[in-house]
């Protein structure tokens, strides 16, 4: 383009800098590939994406984070920037795939990373959702591979968290919410719930699932992920009835209850006190 119709562009506004040595189309500034690329161009090889990057690129959406996050070997003097997170760690060249054409960690090794050093609550739903659909065996080889990737950290920083958040995690959660309402009732020292479970007539048929479930207790908790109106608040309302009708107390949970939990967690123990007794 030369250097007058870059300094035009930049003036104009069509063309941004994200990070210095590097300029994309405005258009893009928002495009995560756009962006992971840019990046990669800034900071020069050897470098990966990685973290909430790697894992958006993989299609994992319960990740959302507006930053680039890029590993680099410890050996590098690259430093973090604004939009730009720069993390530091030995990788071999087979930890690195190629993702849109651009280079970032493969599946498990951003899962492992996240699950240490990631948000708690988004990593566990990040790992959920790359669980789900998978056949058993696969579901297990990834568990696997994962695990494998903690326990080989250097930094040992993380790897208890990220252990329990492996073994509570099913890949049956339907959406990265549902993820999160699980882990908050077992942080909050509930028992293990069991996702999606199946309610079935006396021969069989499948009348329900549910979200979480204590079946011994015949406790349910509900997620409701879509904006309420009356036909749904009806529907629901015949649905927990018919579940009451077999016993079933029914607990509703809103995203509002994801940023404070403690209507959930307060209902939750009292249905607890009650059905124990």
């Amino acid at each position: 383009m030369g250097r007058r119709a870059v300094l035009e562009g930049l003036a104009t506004g069509v063309l941004a800098q994200p990070w210095r040595g590097v300029v994309i189309h405005a258009a893009d500034a928002l495009n995560l590939a756009t962006r992971a690329q840019a990046a990669l161009i800034a900071v020069g090889p050897p470098a990966a994406l990685s973290g909430a990057t790697s894992l958006a690129l993989h299609g994992i959406s319960a990740v959302s984070d507006t930053d680039v996050h890029l590993t680099v070997p410890y050996a590098r003097r690259v430093e973090s920037r604004p939009g730009l997170v720069i993390h530091r760690a030995e990788f071999m060249p087979h930890d690195v795939i190629e993702l849109e054409g651009l280079a970032a960690f493969s599946l498990d090794l951003a899962l492992a990373d996240f699950l240490c050093d990631g948000d708690k609550r988004m990593a566990f739903a990040a790992l959920d959702e790359a669980m789900r659909g998978l056949a058993a065996d696969h579901c297990q080889r990834l568990r696997d591979n994962v695990r494998d990737r903690i326990l080989d950290r250097r930094s040992k920083r993380g790897i208890h968290r990220a252990q329990m958040l492996l073994a509570l995690a099913t890949g049956k959660a339907e959406s990265p919410p549902e993820s999160v309402l699980r882990l908050i009732v077992v942080e909050a020292g509930f028992p293990v719930p069991e996702a999606q479970l199946e309610i079935a007539d006396i021969d069989g048929r499948k009348l329900y699932v549910l979200d979480i479930a204590w079946p011994t207790l015949r406790i349910a908790l509900e997620y409701d992920g879509y904006a309420a109106h009356e036909e749904r608040h009806e529907r629901d309302a015949v649905r927990d009835q018919r579940l009451a009708g077999r016993g079933w107390a029914t607990i509703r949970a809103t995203a509002a209850d994801l940023r404070d939990p403690s209507r959930v967690l307060a209902e939750l123990e009292t249905h607890f006190a009650r059905r124990a007794a």
